[in-house]
């Protein structure tokens, strides 16, 4: 399979496997006139003159090949819109796809929607009771509720359920066998996922990145053979971290790792710089190998700032595209 390459801002980046190109030009982070470049091309050709990355979207979407012993369902989908994105799902007869309450968009006729005690993992819905309290607990600890829920297709053909982002960003789909059946994500970023992924915690071993991370002790941890969809605000950026490759991001921007990635806090080092600087006093050191998600307008930052604008935290109306600014509220009741 052939590695490719993109030039941005007259950088090169690279390589990237056909199918995160396929998933970068799907969420919006290339476009169709972003030059590319892989083995056994003369030049930089544009995605649109390419024929296996031109137009990923025109068809149902893309779909892994097929894999022996896959426990997930295998679904198809589509991703929609730009800034506030939503995903359609596909499915065939008895196929199912779980997600957080509340994400769902539209669905289809024949499509049953379930509440299911647990996270919908095979463990979790095929065991016991304890089977099911762990997977449930699992979700309470991430600050999740006890129950998801699940969406079933009883007809004939095809079904399709669509399921919409919170805010503004990006959904980025993650095919878990590909990144060796574990995905370590942010508590929130989890959307929705083929029936069989398991929704579970991800510990931090470190107390400082306990402490300091920005996302607590804990993160979640998607488990199994199956894709799964994550929601992240602003611009999505991947990084192939190679074995000993560091980087160093603000807490909050990090998205999601695979596991072999090393995940730090590392404090800045400059007191004036912290106190003065409006960075903190720590970011998150990465370790390759393994590949990182990053996001560039994590929610804590946008709601910060709505709330800094509020008048019930002392913001003030500035009178957009008026010079009388405020003079214009006098003679508002």
């Amino acid at each position: 399979m052939y590695s490719w390459y993109v030039a941005v801002n007259g950088q090169t980046i690279g390589p990237f496997s056909h199918e995160q190109m396929i998933a970068g030009i799907r969420s919006g982070q290339y476009q169709q006139t972003s030059m590319v470049w892989r083995e056994g091309f003369s030049d930089w050709l544009p995605v649109q003159q390419v024929k296996e990355l031109a137009n990923p979207g025109s068809a149902a979407g893309y779909a892994p090949p097929p894999m022996t012993g896959r426990q997930a369902h295998e679904i198809d989908y589509e991703i929609f819109g730009h800034e506030m994105q939503f995903v359609e799902i596909e499915l065939d007869p008895e196929e199912s796809v779980v997600a957080e309450a509340g994400s769902m968009m539209y669905m289809s006729d024949f499509i049953q929607m379930d509440t299911i005690f647990g996270d919908g993992s095979a463990a979790s819905q095929q065991g016991g009771f304890f089977d099911k309290m762990l997977g449930a607990g699992k979700r309470l600890i991430t600050g999740e509720g006890l129950f998801i829920t699940m969406f079933t297709f009883h007809g004939q053909g095809k079904g399709k359920a669509a399921f919409a982002s919170p805010y503004p960003g990006k959904i980025i789909p993650l095919d878990l066998s590909r990144y060796g059946n574990r995905i370590i994500c942010q508590k929130d970023a989890f959307l929705c996922a083929a029936k069989g992924v398991s929704i579970g915690v991800a510990f931090q071993k470190r107390i400082g990145t306990a402490l300091f991370g920005g996302e607590g002790f804990i993160m979640q941890q998607l488990d199994g053979d199956g894709l799964c969809f994550v929601h992240a605000g602003g611009t999505i950026i991947e990084r192939e971290l190679r074995a000993g490759e560091s980087l160093r991001v603000d807490t909050g921007c990090l998205v999601a790792l695979t596991q072999g990635v090393e995940y730090d806090i590392e404090y800045v080092g400059n007191v004036k710089s912290a106190v003065f600087g409006g960075e903190g006093f720590f970011f998150a050191s990465l370790r390759g190998p393994g590949h990182v998600w990053l996001q560039s307008l994590p929610f804590s930052r946008l709601a910060g700032r709505i709330w800094s604008a509020a008048p019930q935290a002392g913001g003030q109306s500035v009178g957009e595209g008026s010079v009388l600014g405020n003079i214009s509220t006098l003679f508002e009741k």
